[in-house]
């Protein structure tokens, strides 16, 4: 869906103006994006495959739910929808928890520049995975992975082309706040 999005200065603040989420790509301007990364207090991790149309990184494996926050729209506000239209899981805002935010800004093609100012939540999954129901249009798969191996592959990049590429640093900030937290 081609939604709106707000448009942020460099360091991360609403400049005022609004576009086109597709306009915001093709011009590589800053907007703001969740991402919520979901455990379990066992320490395990959910992640998603990406759906294979999707237009960055189709079937890699990613945080357990992201997407853009529309324009005008509360962050955790964004972040409770998306849960709900990715997984089908009804979350409250007490239930996020936020982390961090993080800059990320990727050169797709010559006319798909990804700038995002990703807003890290946390959040503990209660019930089991059969319990999710996956958005067939942006998710292929889901997964409960212990976290040590999710740690294995992402911090150590040793299954580079299965994640999507947020970077060691990323994944090293996730991976340390879930390990504190099981």
């Amino acid at each position: 869906m081609d939604e709106r999005v707000d448009i942020l200065n460099e360091q991360g603040k609403p400049t005022g103006e609004s576009c086109l989420k597709s306009e915001a790509h093709r011009k590589g301007l800053l907007h703001p994006t969740v991402h919520i990364w979901l455990y379990t207090t066992d320490g395990r991790v959910l992640i998603q495959k990406r759906g294979k149309n999707k237009a960055t990184h189709p079937l890699l494996w990613d945080v357990s739910v992201a997407g853009h926050v529309a324009a005008g729209e509360e962050i955790v506000s964004a972040a409770i929808r998306e849960v709900e239209e990715e997984i089908g899981l009804t979350i409250l805002e007490s239930d996020l928890e936020p982390l961090d935010t993080y800059k990320a800004i990727h050169k797709i093609s010559e006319d798909f520049i990804d700038a995002e100012l990703h807003h890290i939540f946390l959040c503990k999954l209660d019930v089991p995975l059969n319990q999710l129901t996956k958005q067939e249009s942006e998710v292929e798969d889901l997964a409960l992975v212990p976290l040590f191996k999710f740690a294995e592959e992402t911090w150590g990049l040793a299954s580079v082309g299965k994640y999507v590429p947020h970077g060691p640093t990323y994944y090293k900030t996730i991976i340390k706040a879930i390990k504190s937290r099981t």
